[in-house]
């Protein structure tokens, strides 16, 4: 009963935002959270709606909407759902045109720093944590234990103090010690693994015997389909979205493979659209574990090429394994921030290198149109600040960089109720 009554209490203020163009994510939010255990909302049928929004344990909070005044005046409510998911996804894309060699080149990338703990991970973190509420797999007050390259132990430490959890993070001890301080800065524990210990596989084996001994929810980053599903159904159609508002249609995408999942979201979106769309994973020249399927040699984009392939990356479903060199990476990310104003990290940088060899791929088979090529900026330049990325890279003979000419270039809002795009090339 109360569950059907608030749904009609929805349906109401949905319909009322609609007649006035205004967006309210809460309603979505709220209805998702109908299925999660241990959550519930209230409703007073009255034209000032009172709602104990996701009651929590421990945890209480409201919002009031007055049907009868425009615009509305939320009281966002504090619980801790309604407040993450809110500040997750429909994140702007940046719409650069450019040119190598007199070839046209468009690329659109999703700028995904404007998540909640700056990283794309947020979005893999947060839907792994909600299906898991959702199955009873977490339950309120479970620690929580991962293994990771940083920006995924960053997004869960976020997410899971918002949450209510303890949480536990495994990782190599020759990551940056940005994302150690910053991990520890949402309260969370970091256990450093040596490379005599394990590296990074050592990491997930250790998080793998704290899950099973003591009892702590372990999100398996790595193997949860999850982790694929969020980019499926969120990431690469609001890319998709904003291509279209723009005037522009994706010709093929690009992602460096940290857990892939990613990379498998957007195949299988293209996919499921119809789409015979080239969807190529990225890996460091200097260390292709996805092309030899174990551990090679060294490099410097953090995040990405993690001593191993990960189960959910099924590579007969992607294209052609495209390599990037990572002082080519770390030189775009610095033209970026110093000519566009956008700062992102090495792996960012080198999803936009890994672009432009995408788009030279299409432009050999088809000479004379524009590639359009989607990627992802993994995050901002905050956590290399102790890294190369600050300091001068020299350039070699191959790299793609110093000859590519940026011609243009718009940001993209991502919530097209508050925002428009114009074309502009």
């Amino acid at each position: 009963m109360l569950r059907r009554a608030a749904s009609a209490s929805i349906d109401r203020v949905t319909s009322f935002c609609s007649s006035r163009r205004i967006a309210l994510s809460f309603s979505s939010i709220i209805r998702q959270s109908l299925a999660v255990p241990g959550w519930s909302c209230h409703f007073h049928t009255k034209t000032e709606y009172f709602c104990n929004a996701f009651t929590y344990p421990a945890r209480y909070s409201s919002f009031m909407l007055d049907l009868d005044t425009a615009p509305l005046r939320p009281f966002i409510p504090d619980c801790p759902f309604a407040v993450v998911d809110a500040s997750i996804g429909h994140t702007p894309a940046l719409h650069l045109a450019c040119s190598l060699r007199g070839q046209r080149i468009e690329i659109i990338a999703k700028m995904e720093m404007y998540n909640l703990s700056g990283s794309i991970k947020d979005r893999m973190a947060l839907n792994i944590l909600r299906c898991a509420y959702r199955r009873g797999a977490l339950v309120p007050g479970q620690p929580i234990a991962e293994a990771t390259s940083g920006n995924a132990g960053i997004a869960v430490a976020a997410i899971g103090a918002a949450l209510g959890h303890h949480v536990t993070i495994f990782m190599p001890d020759w990551m940056s010690v940005e994302r150690r301080q910053l991990i520890e800065s949402y309260g969370a524990v970091v256990c450093q693994v040596s490379r005599d210990e394990g590296g990074f596989l050592g990491a997930v084996a250790m998080a793998e015997d704290m899950a099973a001994a003591q009892g702590h929810f372990l999100p398996d980053q790595f193997a949860n389909e999850d982790n694929c599903h969020v980019h499926l159904d969120a990431t690469l159609p609001e890319l998709s979205a904003q291509a279209a508002r723009c005037g522009r249609v994706l010709t093929g995408f690009v992602a460096g493979v940290g857990t892939g999942g990613t990379i498998m979201g957007a195949a299988r979106y293209f996919a499921r659209a119809g789409q015979e769309m080239p969807v190529h994973p990225v890996e460091p020249a200097s260390s292709p574990t996805l092309s030899t399927g174990h551990k090679v040699g060294q490099h410097r984009m953090q995040g990405i090429s993690d001593e191993f392939i990960p189960a959910i990356v099924k590579l007969d479903e992607l294209s052609a394994i495209i390599a990037v060199d990572d002082g080519d990476a770390i030189l775009m990310a610095q033209r970026l921030a110093r000519e566009l104003g956008v700062g992102v990290g090495i792996s960012s940088g080198g999803n936009i290198v890994a672009a432009v060899k995408a788009a030279q791929l299409q432009l050999r088979e088809h000479p004379g149109r524009t590639a359009v090529i989607g990627t992802v900026l993994c995050d901002n330049q905050t956590k290399y600040l102790s890294t190369d990325l600050v300091r001068k890279e020299p350039v070699k003979e191959n790299y793609l960089t110093p000859d590519l000419r940026f011609e243009g270039f718009r940001i993209d809002h991502g919530k097209p109720v508050i925002s428009s795009f114009h074309a502009f090339f």
